[in-house]
């Protein structure tokens, strides 16, 4: 098999396991990221925290057992049970007899930030490398924020990032609601960056006097704009779309300008499959032209499965090409592009980090 080294995945990265309202508190839930079972928990004093989902005794997932009065999380097989450093305190078949020191299920770094629950699935001891990105709009009160999803991907997740990197693909996958031929011509500008020790990259295009698409139109209510719309992969978990329009030749006026903020969470499960969250961000007081009873976030997010469907269609057929051999196929770029160049840049980067010994092959 030849696929390509950078279409695994990064295992030290802070990724998105859900918002913080799909942690109550001491509900047990079971996620897998970068291949390592794990369970999660909000505890009674409102921290989310993470274990190794896997009993030390026979491997049982501890997110299927349950939470003791005294804080300690139980196995539902043999009721082992392990204290909140990831220590086994008690074993009912051993009442009195030692616990093997090894009897330890692993923690996970945690971080809970702007409405949403990051977990570190590699290496602890690096996690301060990196910050999990800010996004300010979810859970601020200027703004409405609506979860869509989560959705299975059976695809690697670079695959996702290349996708939302490079709206080009919205004629013709997208014609009809979001997309049309017009946007594919709209000049591409390119910014790049760090913050906190993550690595962005994304595409800027601006275009005055464009006849919005159809689903655009209805979410908000300009027929012909001025309009700026940014795609930026901010780290390998996270991309966020910044579309701003306003009435044509009105562009820069705030009591004219409508628009979103998108945040798409891909968080891997493995290399051929991850999990896709749009978390859809607009202005709490703005109204959808195509439907004046909801707000525009809803309204977006109602009408959204059916473009997030394409999309997953798209992923399907690309991951499915990817299990044959190179053997005098040629992958060709296009002058649009160059944010998804980049963002395999940075991923093969990443990768290099992680493994010291023989190093990845650089994309081409």
């Amino acid at each position: 098999m030849s696929t390509p080294a950078h279409y695994t995945y990064v295992r030290n990265c802070w990724y998105v396991v859900g918002l913080s309202h799909e942690f109550p508190k001491e509900k047990l839930t079971g996620h897998t990221v970068c291949e390592r079972p794990i369970v999660m928990w909000r505890t009674k004093h409102g921290d989310v925290v993470a274990y190794d989902d896997r009993c030390a005794h026979k491997r049982f997932p501890l997110s299927k057992g349950r939470l003791m009065s005294d804080g300690t999380l139980e196995c539902a097989y043999h009721g082992l049970r392990y204290d909140m450093t990831g220590k086994c305190v008690m074993i009912p078949s051993h009442p009195t007899g030692p616990i093997s020191p090894q009897a330890v299920v692993t923690p996970f770094p945690v971080v809970e930030q702007d409405g949403l629950v990051w977990i570190w699935p590699g290496d602890p001891a690096k996690s301060h490398l990196r910050k999990p990105p800010r996004i300010p709009e979810v859970g601020d009160g200027a703004w409405e924020s609506v979860l869509v999803g989560p959705h299975d991907v059976a695809a690697n997740y670079l695959l996702m990032v290349e996708n939302l990197l490079d709206i080009t693909h919205f004629y013709p996958l997208h014609d009809g609601n979001i997309g049309d031929i017009a946007n594919s011509r709209i000049p591409v500008e390119f910014g790049e960056g760090e913050v906190d020790g993550n690595h962005y990259c994304g595409t800027i295009r601006k275009v005055k006097n464009y006849k919005q698409p159809a689903y655009l139109v209805d979410w908000f209510h300009y027929e012909m704009v001025d309009r700026h719309h940014t795609h930026f992969m901010l780290s390998p978990a996270v991309t966020k779309v910044v579309m701003r329009n306003w009435p044509a030749g009105e562009e820069g006026n705030a009591e004219q300008e409508r628009g979103y903020v998108l945040v798409h969470a891909h968080t891997p499960v493995n290399a051929t499959k991850h999990v896709w969250r749009v978390i859809v961000n607009c202005p709490a007081h703005h109204m959808a032209k195509g439907a004046p009873e909801m707000s525009t976030a809803q309204r977006v997010a109602s009408m959204f499965p059916a473009v997030a469907e394409e999309d997953r269609w798209a992923l399907d057929q690309q991951q499915a090409m990817l299990k044959y051999p190179d053997e005098g196929y040629q992958e060709v770029f296009l002058k649009p592009d160059i944010a998804i160049r980049r963002a395999r840049k940075i991923f093969i980067d990443l990768l290099r980090e992680e493994q010291p010994g023989p190093k990845v092959a650089a994309a081409e």
